[in-house]
């Protein structure tokens, strides 16, 4: 098994979770109601959670054998490997509801997937972060309903997140070269079935929520690659503020 190929692709796990973490406390003190501002910080939190198990499962297999702290404050833009689609602006709570529910069944996903894997450790974190998944889906998913099945506007403003998003998506589930080593070796699973199953969700659920496919396709990659947006700077450059300015300050 190569240990640098597994770390990446468990640093791509945990970069998405800390990137969504960090999206979703932008929210906190400005959502539209108390109990969504609380719903959204605790959803923030879950990611964070997971985030720390897959960066320190990441730093175990690291070559430089970095902990949780060192991978989320002392790595640049292009060492990130967060999926793209997490970095985008939250934009109104449309926007966010749609981000959320996409990566939401991203999750449901690649989860169930990975509890299947021959590496005890990381069958074991997909299992925790599945108990939590199911009830971010509740969530995105009554918010998606609820605003796309209301008013012509409610209805407008999660079509428009819906047209900004979708081209972030195809690179879900994605593998590259090295990463299908490790699924021969059992490491990980075959995501193929995974993303054809997860478009067959989504398309189900549009078609029910009266919504449509962006007409401009999914086409932006680079998450595995580093090559991100310009949004990914403006977010680390918060996140890491701290302890950059202060490197190992503790509480």
């Amino acid at each position: 098994m190569n240990h640098s190929v597994l770390s990446k692709f468990l640093l791509h796990i945990g970069d998405s979770q800390l990137v969504l973490s960090q999206r979703l406390a932008e929210w906190c003190g400005h959502a539209p109601e108390l109990e969504i501002d609380i719903a959204l910080a605790n959803i923030g939190l879950d990611l964070l959670g997971q985030a720390r198990n897959f960066l320190t499962l990441a730093g175990q297999y690291d070559e430089a054998q970095r902990d949780e702290d060192q991978l989320a404050y002392f790595r640049t833009e292009r060492e990130f490997l967060n999926l793209l689609l997490c970095e985008q602006p939250n934009g109104d709570f449309a926007q966010t509801i749609v981000r959320q529910w996409l990566m939401d069944h991203y999750h449901l996903h690649l989860f169930t997937a990975l509890t299947q894997s021959s590496l005890p450790e990381l069958s074991a974190l997909a299992v925790k972060s599945l108990k939590e998944v199911k009830y971010h889906i509740r969530f995105s998913t009554s918010w998606m309903e609820r605003l796309s099945l209301s008013t012509d506007e409610a209805h407008q403003r999660v079509q428009d997140g819906l047209n900004n998003l979708w081209r972030f998506t195809a690179e879900l589930f994605e593998l590259n070269a090295d990463e299908q080593a490790l699924v021969a070796q059992g490491v990980i699973p075959d995501f193929s079935n995974e993303k054809e199953q997860w478009n067959q969700t989504i398309a189900d659920e549009l078609k029910r929520f009266e919504l449509n496919v962006a007409v401009n396709g999914a086409y932006r990659r680079g998450a595995k690659q580093g090559l991100h947006t310009e949004h990914l700077g403006y977010l680390l450059a918060e996140m890491q503020c701290i302890q950059r300015t202060y490197p190992g300050m503790t509480w």
